[in-house]
């Protein structure tokens, strides 16, 4: 059976890797050597798994965790297709966000910061018919997407005329875990279920409106909260967006968003 194996030093050679990385794939349990020595501590490798070495050693390229690769080699075909469609998955939302800021560091370099006009208004109450999803801010757009796919149907089906534009509230702190809102202005439909409803208080607000991609909206929140600090005011919750022109009406860079800010006279 030894004459079968192979050294880690000729088995590392066979699959193009190093001993260090063979040995780091056996310490996390990836890739066991066939054989280990009790004697000498040397270990050996079956040909045949070459195959899971260099499988190993692709994916690892591709930056999949090691925990993730574990499952797909302990994982049968169909499983393992499984697992590796939701890491592709994942990475084309990772390039999605970086092509974002690719943009923006162009918009960047090309002009400095953007300038936004920031505004001190007075907004009215608004009462919103909402719906809320909890998600992290990486997924913030694809939750906010399936909020009005959840607004929109049960307005209409209950018959509640609701007043442009769509809403989306924010909290202040953009946390691992964080609840958002979607909402539409309305007077009707208390009590509608899949509806809840809340009331945004009037009062002093910082507002600038954004042109252009949801993805470069960070320019905009850099300068209104810019603006609302340098001005000694404290921002209140909940940040709105108001979706003046949205993704049916206009392509990305049409796109037109209200962004407002509550503030109040800072007590220092």
């Amino acid at each position: 059976m030894q004459d079968e194996l192979l050294t880690i030093g000729r088995f590392a050679r066979l699959c193009r890797l190093s001993v260090k990385q063979l040995r780091h794939y056996a310490e996390m349990g990836l890739l066991a050597p066939a054989r280990v020595d009790v004697g000498s501590g040397y270990r050996y490798y079956a040909p045949e798994q070459a195959r899971d070495a260099l499988t190993i050693a692709l994916l690892r390229d591709m930056d999949l965790p090691l925990a993730v690769i574990a499952q797909a080699l302990a994982a049968a075909p169909a499983h393992r297709a499984q697992i590796l469609r939701t890491e592709r998955d994942r990475l084309a939302e990772r390039i999605s966000r970086d092509q974002a800021r690719l943009q923006m560091l162009d918009r960047l370099a090309e002009g400095g910061l953007p300038g936004y006009e920031v505004t001190m208004n007075s907004e009215p109450e608004r009462r919103l018919a909402v719906v809320r999803a909890v998600c992290t801010p990486a997924e913030t757009g694809e939750r906010v997407e399936e909020c009005v796919g959840r607004l929109l149907p049960v307005l209409g089906k209950a018959g509640i005329a609701w007043k442009p534009p769509l809403w989306g509230l924010y909290p202040l702190d953009l946390a691992e875990r964080m609840e958002i809102a979607v909402g539409a202005q309305t007077p009707q439909g208390q009590g509608t279920p899949g509806l809840e409803f809340e009331v945004l208080p009037g009062g002093p607000v910082a507002e600038t409106v954004h042109i252009g991609s949801y993805a470069q909206l960070p320019l905009a929140y850099n300068a209104l909260f810019a603006a609302v600090h340098e001005s000694g005011l404290r921002p209140q919750p909940p940040v709105r967006e108001a979706y003046l022109v949205g993704p049916a009406e206009a392509p990305q860079q049409e796109l037109m968003t209200r962004l407002i800010i509550p503030v109040q006279e800072s007590m220092a």
